[in-house]
């Protein structure tokens, strides 16, 4: 990777490796203690980023240093075909004009890679936490807008309170590990989420590479399906994140909602995950979700953890 323009006078700027895996680890971990106060990135998360394979790491990625200390990170994702361009970025709080100047490496290539799409626009979408390293007033002042807010909920579960469900009349649960299982919660998932903020068409090969299927635990995914209906439901869950069983997609298909499957798939994944030692689990819904899912979640008794804002800039793409 070549820049036009020099970074902070005493920083550097390189691209990562999948070798910087464990530094960008424990820079983000920095960053969790300063935002959420607990460290919640683990080494896998990072090595699914750096090494997909829709990401050139030369082209999409930026380890900002002082000396030989990693303090700021930036990653570019196309995950979409379009004009839709994913970026991530973490700093110390000490260094904003570094921040800065990975904001403009990072739009650079969104458009860039926009482009390449065939897009007459880019329109970037970054996470930060409402409490961030990040001081938002700058990035406000490049024409970001603050545009959606999730929350992480979470929960203690415990087995003698907290047990797995009786199975509802008619209706059965069947885990994934099976492949046509699999692309059948595929399925399931895109549709159940279509109407979402955000949402995107996936084909199975893009939501497997999305979701680092090949690490996941199939046993932890179930399908609801209702006799004489059919497949409605898919609950995905994950053992693999620090300290708490997290669920990544509860959907239930529309002409199915209404009728108690949610609360009937989230009590699952409470007994299953107290069942199984587990003392907490958690979840993130989006706070202006139509469907009901906040007030399901913490009619269970959920509550925040934290929060994340999806943060928006709408670029033109030159020539087009």
């Amino acid at each position: 990777m070549t820049t036009t323009f020099p970074p902070p006078a005493g920083l550097t700027v390189r691209p990562a490796t999948p070798g910087d895996a464990p530094a960008v680890r424990d820079l983000l971990n920095r960053v969790d203690l300063l935002e959420i106060g607990r460290a919640e990135t683990d080494l896998r998360e990072v090595r699914a980023d750096l090494e997909h394979p829709g990401t050139d790491l030369r082209r999409d990625s930026w380890l900002l240093a002082d000396g030989d200390e990693l303090v700021g990170y930036g990653l570019v994702r196309d995950r979409s075909g379009g004009g839709r361009i994913d970026l991530d970025q973490y700093v110390l709080p000490q260094y904003q004009a570094g921040a800065l100047h990975l904001f403009a490496l990072m739009e650079r290539r969104a458009v860039e890679l926009a482009a390449a799409n065939g897009a007459s626009r880019a329109v970037l979408h970054l996470l930060l936490n409402t409490r961030p390293t990040l001081d938002t007033r700058a990035i406000r002042g490049r024409g970001w807008a603050c545009v959606r807010r999730y929350q992480v909920l979470e929960r203690r579960v415990d087995p003698r309170t907290d047990p797995v469900p009786a199975p509802r009349p008619g209706v059965t649960l069947r885990d994934c590990r099976r492949e046509e299982d699999r692309r059948t919660a595929h399925r399931l998932e895109q549709e159940a989420f279509a109407a979402h903020f955000d949402a995107r068409p996936r084909t199975f090969e893009q939501w497997w590479e999305d979701i680092d299927g090949a690490h996941l635990d199939w046993s932890l995914t179930w399908i609801a399906t209702v006799a004489g209906v059919g497949d409605v439901a898919v609950l995905r869950t994950r053992d693999d994140r620090a300290g708490r069983g997290w669920a990544d997609r509860l959907g239930v298909l529309p002409a199915a909602r209404g009728c108690g499957l949610g609360g009937y798939l989230l009590r699952h994944f409470f007994g299953h995950y107290a069942a199984s030692g587990w003392e907490a689990v958690a979840l993130g819904v989006d706070t202006a979700n139509t469907t009901g899912a906040l007030a399901l979640y913490e009619g269970h008794g959920m509550t925040v953890d934290f929060a994340v804002d999806t943060w928006e800039l709408t670029l033109p793409v030159p020539g087009l």
